[in-house]
């Protein structure tokens, strides 16, 4: 019997990569029918009742700006002591915002532009699915740790890198069926929200293909989560070894690290959290800006510092720590005695 066959069809039976599966299904389906019921299409009735609304806030502001014109004449008039700086030294000055500077657009629901909004989603999903992948990595060979099924696997098959790597392939092989399934769902749920709630209009073949380069980055970092989550797991023959590694990342290497640093006033704290690294790979650029420096233009305008994290510093990143986690996984996995 092939190995391979053997482990895919484990993988598909054990109850927690089903129940991170239907788990998964359940969050998907609850985010776009949340994207669907706070979003609606916009049509006649929607402009003019949002043409309504601005003309309402336009007449408001030109009474707010007479009453306060009055009373400014009232309190220079009588002599009346006013706080200062409460009225200009002409009270003719104080009059009404242009009819223009209150749009309509302001008043509109909230609606969902297809091609706009398609691509800021993709992140959602790659988050989602790299979270559970993760603990669907971790637990598949923490398992067989736990439990004693590798030892019992390597009576079997004694080439131990073999196997391990054999395990992985299969994990990988499922996890990508699974994404590009759930990505599917994904894509049709939102292009429905967008024809019922809002618009799949000026739609071209290069958004679509901006949007499959942007999802295959995001079933890349699908890949990495699951391979660090089960690597780890194998390095310390735990599932509880890959929980801790995220657990300790995200309070020590995130929170801890950030406030550390934040009362020490480094700059661009951003740039020493993974997150950053994680949005940058997604949207090819992240740009950090420094407000503790004002760099004044000629307009007297304040410019911060910045600082771009790119793509491929990402994937330095991401590809550092794949080959040290799984490195380490495959050292241990040949040279540690199995019991």
């Amino acid at each position: 019997m092939s190995l391979y066959r053997t482990e895919l069809r484990r993988l598909g039976k054990r109850r927690l990569t089903r129940w991170m599966t239907l788990l998964g299904v359940l969050v998907i389906g609850a985010v776009i029918v949340g994207t669907f019921f706070t979003n609606q299409k916009i049509g006649p009735e929607q402009r003019a009742a949002a043409v309504a609304e601005a003309e309402q806030q336009y007449q408001e502001q030109v009474t707010q700006a007479e009453q306060e014109r009055a009373a400014c004449v009232q309190a220079k008039a009588s002599g009346q002591e006013t706080p200062e700086g409460r009225y200009p030294e002409d009270c003719a000055a104080i009059e009404a915002p242009p009819r223009g500077s209150i749009q309509p657009e302001w008043f509109l629901p909230s609606t969902f532009d297809f091609r706009k909004g398609f691509e800021e989603t993709i992140v959602t999903f790659t988050a989602i699915v790299a979270l559970l992948g993760f603990l669907v990595g971790g637990s598949f060979v923490g398992a067989e740790w736990s439990s004693g099924g590798m030892m019992n696997l390597l009576l079997w098959r004694p080439r131990r890198l073999t196997v391990l790597l054999t395990k992985l392939g299969a994990l990988l092989t499922g996890t990508v069926a699974v994404t590009v399934a759930a990505a599917t769902v994904w894509t049709a749920g939102y292009w429905l929200v967008g024809t019922l709630r809002g618009s799949t209009a000026t739609m071209t073949s290069g958004a679509w293909q901006s949007f499959a380069l942007t999802g295959l980055r995001g079933l890349v970092l699908i890949v990495v989560a699951v391979t660090l989550g089960f690597a780890l797991a194998s390095l310390g023959r735990h599932t509880a070894m890959a929980l801790g590694a995220a657990i300790g990342v995200a309070v020590v290497g995130q929170f801890g690290l950030g406030i550390v640093m934040a009362m020490a006033g480094v700059r661009f704290l951003e740039a020493w959290l993974l997150p950053t690294y994680a949005l940058a790979w997604m949207q090819k650029k992240v740009t950090l800006e420094d407000w503790q420096s004002c760099n004044v233009t000629y307009y007297g305008e304040c410019k911060p510092d910045t600082l771009d994290v790119t793509w491929g510093q990402s994937s330095i990143l991401f590809a550092a720590a794949l080959v040290v986690v799984l490195g380490a996984a495959l050292v241990a996995m040949r040279r540690r005695d199995v019991a």
